[in-house]
């Protein structure tokens, strides 16, 4: 079955969402109904096939992205022709482990997004929709959770135009009384769908019920003129005869669906298995297979030009491995997209990042945290390799006579920051081995030893990924670590333009140290980073040695020079410098470069920037005012409140991260546990002064600079 179906129907998918919108439960139910698992998991119970981890079992959350495989017959065809395989990848939807969505899309055809129905869209619903059409990634969306309280299928239709910018276009309208959610209308069909039992395995057709029969003409006959618009054929056969067969607006919806022009939107509930076979038809039907997007781009590592490859097993092997796991039985698990050719256990590829070659030993086929060897795979897999030592996430496997290099994936920078230390010397190594590890697993992880103070620092996207990191290296790698009190992770930057001279000179007897560079600082705008620029033309310094200057200026802004954080939106320009024939070194111009940053920087001025989150809670209308209250007292800018149905608010607010480590405590104590939030990094803004200055001398630095503050 492996190599029998046809490339057009694999569906490689991803279910992203917000945390708690029934992700982990909705895969659970595909499993199930697609005879994957024999038993449907609880994320309560901590019995999910998808969470694994001890971490996400007690938690009830999921941390890492897991992968699977499944097949489906499409409804009513239950023949080989009608057969897809499903690889799914289930992704977390707390801020935090963002990343492991970020990766996943990277790789995936298609996506499933799942909405609650009573909290609609969400915070990192909107950063997962950013993350798809960042990648350009064709989704269809389930409405889940219609069975509870205050849930509204047309509000969350309402909150996809105005959040997400999408055009929802529904093809199924739920069936309700006011006690239960009882079925689906099926827009395309014109008919009722019911389960019968609460497995969900038995479902019966009916007619549209009365009540239904107006607002089913009215969305039907939207999403049949959806349908015609995406096809000029199907656009003349509805102006001629008024309507669309069914399998004219399935190919209609697909093709808008693969353009990106439209969203799909069924719905149900999951945890009482309903809905879910429809989706899998959705699935299908209007996510792409690997043959729809017909080839993938990269660049030729040695001549640097654009080359192509089509995804399809008779091209050259290509392949990107999108994440890296440590696996306490099998090593070092690396997971890869195969977009082109054949890869065998045994093959050997290449590494155009590292420029290295790669034995793949062995090839699994992924399910969880299980996994079956299989002797090959081609083009539009999903699998787990073996062997590779080098190889790291977003690098490229391909053929050796044939090299391509893709794009690699972009993490964001890390928020937080805390002291790590192991509890004795002992463990410190170990510690230390372990943290490599780990890293590699997470690209957002990253971690330094502190010169000044020998301490070493782990930062990361949240408290809750260093704690559950903190659990990991007990369970997985038996060291003993305590993590300190969280703390900011402040950048600083310029406040005006100046332009210094740095010069290294030292006589030791016999051959001496000589460099000496002038540069001109500029701000740049926020997230622009650093920007060097080379602006000699005399050969004042020999070619040679310029790399060397910037190299200086890129390692003096790592530790700054207000508060030893990284100096960032800046623009070094090297106007002009001095040469020694004998003395000039690289390590001389590296230094020299360092002092001029320093010199510049006392005289532009250095602002002290917070990372500022995007916060949004919701809780009961009762408790709005002391929310409020306690939100201004943390210097929060509060940009919304919104009703919701059901006696519940929601407060979207503009919050500095230093003011919000252990909010979910306070929260709880405002509301006697009933509002919950979600946060995720939003921007970076100046510290106001008074507080620049405590943040400062905590540090253990004097305030000697100009412009500290806003």
């Amino acid at each position: 079955m492996e190599n029998t179906l046809p490339l057009e129907r694999t569906r490689n998918i991803g279910i992203a969402a917000h945390i708690d919108a029934g992700k982990t439960t909705t895969t659970e139910r595909i499993l199930y109904y697609t005879g994957k698992v024999h038993m449907i998991g609880s994320v309560d119970e901590g019995t999910a096939t998808m969470d694994w981890m001890p971490q996400e079992k007690e938690r009830g959350i999921t941390i890492v992205a897991a992968a699977t495989t499944c097949y489906w017959s499409l409804k009513g065809k239950p023949d080989d022709q009608s057969l897809f395989r499903i690889s799914i990848i289930d992704t977390p939807g707390h801020v935090d482990f963002t990343v492991e969505v970020e990766r996943a899309l990277r790789v995936l055809d298609g996506m499933v997004a799942v909405f609650c129905g009573v909290g609609g869209v969400e915070p990192q619903s909107e950063t997962v929709w950013r993350q798809a059409n960042k990648y350009r990634v064709p989704r269809i969306a389930f409405v889940n959770k219609l069975d509870r309280v205050g849930s509204d299928f047309l509000i969350v239709l309402q909150q996809m135009k105005e959040r997400l910018g999408a055009n929802p276009v529904p093809v199924q309208w739920p069936i309700r009384n006011e006690r239960s959610f009882l079925g689906v209308v099926d827009l395309v069909e014109e008919k009722a769908i019911y389960w019968e039992d609460e497995l969900g395995t038995k479902m019966r057709e009916e007619p549209v019920p009365e009540d239904l029969l107006p607002v089913v003409a009215d969305l039907r006959q939207h999403l049949i003129e959806e349908a015609a618009q995406q096809d000029d054929d199907l656009l003349e056969t509805y102006l001629e005869t008024g309507a669309l067969t069914a399998d004219a607006i399935r190919l209609g919806l697909r093709k808008g669906t693969l353009a990106m022009k439209l969203v799909p939107v069924l719905c149900g509930t999951a945890l009482k298995n309903r809905g879910i076979q429809p989706l899998l038809d959705a699935i299908c039907y209007y996510l792409p297979s690997p043959a729809d997007i017909g080839s993938v781009s990269g660049m030729d590592p040695k001549t640097g030009k654009t080359v192509v490859r089509r995804m399809s097993p008779s091209d050259p092997v290509s392949a990107l491995a999108f994440k890296i796991q440590t696996d306490p039985y099998v090593g070092r698990l690396i997971y890869l997209r195969v977009y082109s050719g054949v890869i065998k256990q045994g093959q050997t590829l290449y590494n155009p990042s590292r420029g290295v070659n790669e034995r793949v030993s062995r090839i699994l086929r992924l399910h969880a945290n299980y996994r079956e060897e299989i002797g090959e795979a081609q083009a539009g897999d999903i699998v787990g390799i073996l062997g590779p030592r080098s190889l790291s996430t977003g690098e490229t496997l391909c053929d050796p006579d044939h090299p391509i290099l893709f794009e690699p994936i972009e993490f964001p920078e890390p928020v937080i920051f805390r002291v790590i230390e192991a509890r004795d010397r002992k463990h410190q190594e170990k510690m230390m081995d372990s943290l490599q590890k780990l890293t590699a697993e997470d690209p957002t992880l990253r971690v330094r030893h502190d010169t000044e103070t020998g301490q070493t620092i782990l930062s990361g996207m949240g408290e809750l990924q260093l704690e559950i990191l903190e659990d990991r290296l007990r369970r997985e790698f038996g060291v003993e670590a305590r993590l300190g009190k969280p703390q900011v992770s402040y950048r600083e930057t310029i406040v005006k333009s100046a332009t210094a001279e740095g010069r290294y000179v030292r006589q030791t007897g016999g051959r001496g140290q000589f460099g000496q560079v002038l540069i001109q600082l500029d701000p740049l705008p926020r997230g622009s980073g650093i920007l060097f620029v080379n602006k000699i033309r005399s050969g004042a310094i020999p070619a040679p040695f310029i790399p060397a200057v910037e190299a200086g200026i890129r390692e003096g802004a790592e530790r700054g020079v207000l508060a030893g954080y990284p100096l960032v939106d800046f623009q070094a320009t090297l106007l002009d410098g001095a040469y020694h024939e004998v003395d000039s070194s690289e390590i001389a111009y590296k230094l020299a470069a360092q002092a001029a940053l320093r010199e510049a920087c006392l005289q532009a001025g250095v602002l002290l920037l917070e990372p500022i989150m995007a916060l949004e809670v919701l809780l009961p209308k009762e408790y709005l005012g002391e929310v409020l209250g306690d939100l201004t007292a943390r210097r929060a800018k509060i940009k919304g409140v919104q009703d919701l149905p059901g006696n519940a608010t929601a407060i979207t607010a503009e919050v500095p991260l230093a003011e919000v480590f252990g909010y979910a405590t306070i929260l709880r104590s405002l509301t006697q546990g009933r509002g919950s939030y979600t946060i995720r990094p939003s921007h970076y803004e100046p510290v106001p002064a008074g507080l620049a200055e405590k943040v400062i001398a905590e540090r253990g630095y004097a305030i000697s600079l100009a412009g500290v503050g806003s």
